[in-house]
């Protein structure tokens, strides 16, 4: 009450009217640079629109070079193993989100129908991808990602990667550790490389980009080495990069590419964890680590604040580019405690002169309404075996990988998706966004997907040629162990549902236990770049219950066919023009799907056959389903067997089934072995797998 009694009588002040004349001025100014009397979005994160950035922060590579070839470095020695540990400290997001009911829970009906007759497709490829320990790191959970090339497909896990012929899922090189990637280079890329990585193939460019942080031995995480392949060849050299990113704790960086930059996100907190200060962004000079120069990254604002959520940067699927001048975009995960939205970000960038570069909030489109999964622990995620302490890490706090954005000409579209609690388990709540680079950005569609009880979360999202959608992700419950599926939309189906069902791509036989509980932490969705069809996900499971021995699984599918489309080779990157003024998009007519070339699917039951300790016999049978006339002959291999097994088909070839029997002698060690059927047939010659599994009694 002094205090308001002072300030009355000292109103009438002279001096005191000029200088609350000034400070009232000041405010305002204030509350102008914060935006707060802008036109903006009151519930926008981050910079405003129109605004431009402040404090850009230009940083060079402190070292670049160029590898060896990869297929003559030394291959990972066990002698390098660390011991067994959870994986790099992945903070939580600090949590403000208010739940509300779920207004896009897809329909009942169109789910039910789904379940009981799912038109999806089978796998093409199905095959194992690197296994625990993941070369040297010897942690859990592993980051299971990947990319798909011309020729091949390039898996990383924390922290190795290995190279696939795409046409037969052979190991062509490794698995190697991802370190060994800067050999001789120094530093903390050659001996602290710490995990989060991400493997991306640049097809604009037909280039390999290989990615992981590091930091300093007791210390944050600091650094972001950036490798970038010198050819299509993912097992010949490299353009090595190192760059010091200041002395916070960067974590989950999440990697896209861009025709003018590669752009990334990260999560920023204190040096020691404790204190979330906002998303990152950063973009590196593409052209120049294409080239082998020195290089150098913008980031025009630094961490956004404690308040703002995650966000991924778009990463360009398709060969046709984004807009001339188009700025890189970037979503926002709706974690807002009021109007959550999808904020859309636009990093204007200017290599040439840093300062022109911007960071903007362009868009604030709605988001429906959720319930946050595990929004406490984190860990809330059941399995069939264990008890609630071993719950599975839901990471319900982010948008998961990857932002996948394409041009259709007419529009453009950007999917992604992330973990929502729904009818009291974990489902997938993916959305499609358009017209993000000029706008008026708008949610086009958005669906939860939970069609029982079973969780379902880990999910990554992607878009083929024709506007077909797919989602892979983790499924789990305490009846079941944790598996890999996937479900999808056709273009013409309803919008808000995934209306050609689910299906199972692996189905582990283990649960994990004891390793703080941590999954995943993402997987990858990708696109061949040569058909624009082609669908390749990979994600961890388990093949027996227990602590730190998770294993990674790969496989490919198409929902529709297409002819190949030639990959766009732009001019080498120009300084962005300014973003065009917003004009309605109009609503395509969706393409109709083709009538599908001769094909076919492989099955086998009983999905697991047990055999004595002292050796046996194990019989299955093959089923060869065909689809658009298909009617030749298909030739069946079997791969994955133990040491003393071996397998026979009869017949072989075969036209509709053919009994496999494998005989397993006494010597073959007790275990649960998966393996893979392998068919070819047809004109040209078309690859098809299914699996199933081998048990060895541990007693008569």
């Amino acid at each position: 009450m002094k205090r308001k009694s002072a300030a009355e009588s000292a109103f009438f002040s002279p001096r005191f009217l000029v200088g609350l004349v000034l400070c009232l001025i000041g405010a305002v100014l204030a509350l102008l640079g914060f935006g707060m009397l802008s036109g903006g979005s009151a519930s926008a994160q981050g910079p405003n629109q129109n605004q431009a950035s402040s404090d850009v922060e230009v940083g060079a590579s402190y070292r670049n070079d160029v590898s060896p070839p990869m297929r003559d470095v030394p291959p990972w020695a066990a002698a390098g193993l660390k011991p067994q540990h959870e994986a790099n400290e992945n903070p939580k997001v600090p949590y403000r989100h208010t739940d509300s009911a779920d207004p896009v829970i897809q329909k009942t009906s169109v789910s039910i129908r789904n379940m009981v007759a799912p038109s999806v497709p089978s796998p093409l490829l199905n095959f194992d991808g690197i296994l625990f320990p993941g070369v040297g790191c010897n942690c859990a959970p592993p980051d299971t990602n990947g990319a798909v090339g011309k020729t091949q497909y390039v898996q990383i896990v924390n922290e190795g990667y290995q190279v696939f012929d795409k046409a037969t899922g052979n190991s062509v090189l490794g698995p190697n550790s991802i370190s060994s990637v800067w050999t001789g280079f120094g530093g903390v890329c050659e001996t602290s490389g710490s995990g989060d990585p991400v493997m991306l193939y640049d097809h604009l460019a037909d280039r390999w980009v290989i990615t992981q942080f590091a930091g300093a031995s007791g210390g944050p995480i600091t650094d972001e080495c950036v490798a970038v392949s010198t050819t299509a060849d993912a097992t010949g050299t490299y353009n090595r990069y190192g760059f010091h990113l200041g002395s916070n704790f960067f974590d989950y960086p999440k990697l896209s590419v861009w025709p003018d930059a590669y752009y990334m996100s990260m999560n920023v907190f204190n040096a020691t964890g404790t204190s979330y200060l906002g998303p990152q962004a950063f973009a590196f000079n593409r052209a120049k680590m294409l080239a082998g120069l020195p290089a150098t990254f913008i980031s025009p604002t630094g961490p956004l604040g404690g308040s703002v959520d995650p966000f991924l940067p778009a990463d360009i699927d398709g060969p046709t580019l984004p807009p001339t001048g188009a700025p890189a975009t970037f979503v926002g995960f709706p974690g807002q405690a009021s109007n959550p939205n999808y904020t859309t970000y636009h990093f204007h960038v200017d290599f040439a002169t840093p300062a022109n570069s911007t960071f903007t909030t362009f868009a604030t489109p709605p988001a429906a309404g959720f319930t946050a999964l595990c929004p406490t622990t984190r860990s809330c995620v059941p399995q069939a075996g264990t008890s609630s302490r071993d719950n599975l890490d839901g990471i319900g706090d982010r948008l998961m990988f990857r932002a996948a954005y394409r041009n259709f000409g007419t529009y453009e579209s950007v999917v992604s998706n992330y973990s929502v609690s729904a009818g009291g388990v974990a489902g997938v709540r993916w959305f499609e966004l358009r017209n993000v680079t000029a706008g008026p950005v708008t949610v086009f569609q958005e669906s939860t997907y939970q069609p029982d009880t079973t969780w379902r979360w880990m999910g990554s999202a992607a878009m083929d040629g024709q506007g077909n959608l797919a989602i892979g992700f983790s499924a789990s419950s305490s009846t079941i162990n944790p598996q890999l599926r996937y479900a999808a939309r056709l273009a013409t189906d309803p919008l808000n549902t995934l209306g050609q069902g689910e299906a199972h791509l692996f189905d582990g036989t283990g649960s994990q236990t004891g390793t703080s509980n941590r999954w995943g932490d993402y997987s990858a969705l990708v696109i061949d770049p040569v058909d624009d069809a082609t669908f390749w996900y990979t994600n961890e499971y388990y093949s027996a219950s227990g602590s730190f021995n998770w294993r990674t699984r790969i496989a490919s599918f198409k929902l529709a066919s297409a002819a190949p489309t030639p990959t766009p080779t732009p001019t080498p990157v120009s300084t962005p023009t300014p973003t065009p003024t917003p004009t309605p998009a109009p609503t395509p007519t969706p393409t109709p799907t083709p009538t599908p070339a001769p094909d076919f699917s492989l099955s086998i039951t009983p999905s697991s056959v047990t055999v004595p300790r002292g050796g046996g016999t194990a019989s299955y049978t093959v089923t060869i389903a065909p689809t658009g006339g298909f009617n030749s002959p298909v030739t069946l291999s079997v791969s994955g067997l133990p040491a003393g097994a071996t397998g026979s088909f009869n017949p072989n070839p075969a036209t509709s089934s053919s009994a496999l029997t494998i005989t397993v002698s006494s010597s073959t060690a007790r275990g649960t072995y998966p393996f893979t059927v392998t068919g070819t047939g047809g004109s040209p010659p078309a690859t098809r797998t299914t699996t199933a599994t081998l048990i060895k009694a541990a007693r008569k």
